[in-house]
């Protein structure tokens, strides 16, 4: 009965999380003339597009319990890194090999962090809290905080916006939804169709159980926060092709959204649960929230109160219910 309960788990969440959402945005609809328009709706997409890159990295961590709050400072990273590696060697319109530097550098961050975490047997928190200070005081030093403008033609050729019209309106949107969409479905399909992703699992659900099966925990930490690593490259890559400059405190701080989403969406801290569907939809809430607050003229600070509020309260429902769910294994 335990398992039938963990199973179906991820499915409700994903229907309450649905309904929450038409019921905030059906509030919204009727107190403003501005939410439901087609403008608004497309910078909505566009704006959180790259928060849900980076939370299907976070949500392959936090399936196997543990947590990385350093994501946003290696995406920052892997910016000017591949913008310097590109200058270097020449790559200057060359998609698939630009994109190829960003995602080994960015995947590389991520297994030492991983490394850190096993071989040292360190709280991920800790670790990740201490790269994340590591990783933006080395870039700001390394740039002086200044941006750059001067960017590789195939961030300009390939990632700009493109314009599209809906009757006698032109909208312009960039590539962030299409390659939301590509890497929510590799993640999609890592998780719920290979034997990597049911060890990634039973590893966050039972650490101990799935060592004596067999499943090698070492190389499932260097692929979880190397995975965490390439989203945070190819999250960051992608937010370049939007704001056609690197910027290199513009992703910092953005931390709580994405494990807001990915809390949401039904992944535990304690690890072993959570989906791409209901990550996405989390992701979509938030940028909902925060859109129909702004709105209304309320300040960006209360925003992050009603965020933190949120997590919270999903902690706790996500603890009561696993919780329940022990009690109901013994009986």
């Amino acid at each position: 009965m335990a398992d039938t309960k963990a199973k179906t788990h991820p499915d409700r969440v994903v229907l309450y999380l649905a309904l929450v959402m038409l019921a905030i945005g059906a509030f919204f609809s009727l107190t403003t003339t501005v939410f439901l328009s087609f403008a608004n709706l497309f910078n909505l997409l566009e704006s959180y597009a790259v928060t849900g890159i980076f939370s299907m990295g976070l949500l392959v961590v936090l399936v196997t319990g543990g947590i990385d709050i350093s994501f946003l400072a290696t995406a920052s990273v892997v910016q000017y890194l591949t913008v310097l590696v590109c200058r270097q060697v020449g790559i200057d319109d060359v998609l698939f090999l630009g994109l190829t530097v960003a995602i080994v550098i960015g995947a590389c961050i991520g297994m030492g962090i991983g490394s850190l975490i096993y071989y040292l047997d360190i709280v991920s928190i800790i670790v990740t809290i201490s790269m994340q200070s590591v990783l933006f005081g080395l870039l700001m030093h390394a740039s002086g905080g200044r941006s750059i403008y001067n960017l590789p033609a195939w961030m300009f050729r390939y990632g700009g916006t493109h314009s599209f019209k809906i009757g006698d309106t032109a909208y312009v949107m960039g590539v962030g939804p299409l390659v939301l969409l590509a890497m929510a479905i590799l993640t999609w399909f890592i998780l719920n169709h290979t034997t990597l992703g049911r060890q990634l699992y039973a590893f966050g659900g039972n650490p101990e159980a799935a060592r004596r099966l067999g499943v090698n925990l070492g190389r499932l930490h260097l692929f979880a926060y190397g995975y965490l690593g390439a989203m945070a490259a190819v999250g960051g890559i992608t937010q370049v092709f939007r704001m056609e400059e690197v910027v290199p405190s513009s992703l910092v701080g953005r931390e709580l959204d994405v494990l807001a989403a990915a809390v949401l969406g039904g992944a535990s801290l304690m690890g072993g649960r959570g989906g791409v569907l209901g990550t996405i939809l989390g992701v979509f809430l938030i940028g909902v929230l925060k859109n129909g607050l702004n709105l209304y003229g309320v300040s960006s600070y209360f925003s992050d109160v009603v965020i933190g509020l949120v997590i919270i309260l999903a902690v706790i429902a996500t603890h009561y219910g696993k919780r329940k769910e022990t009690e109901v294994g013994f009986v």
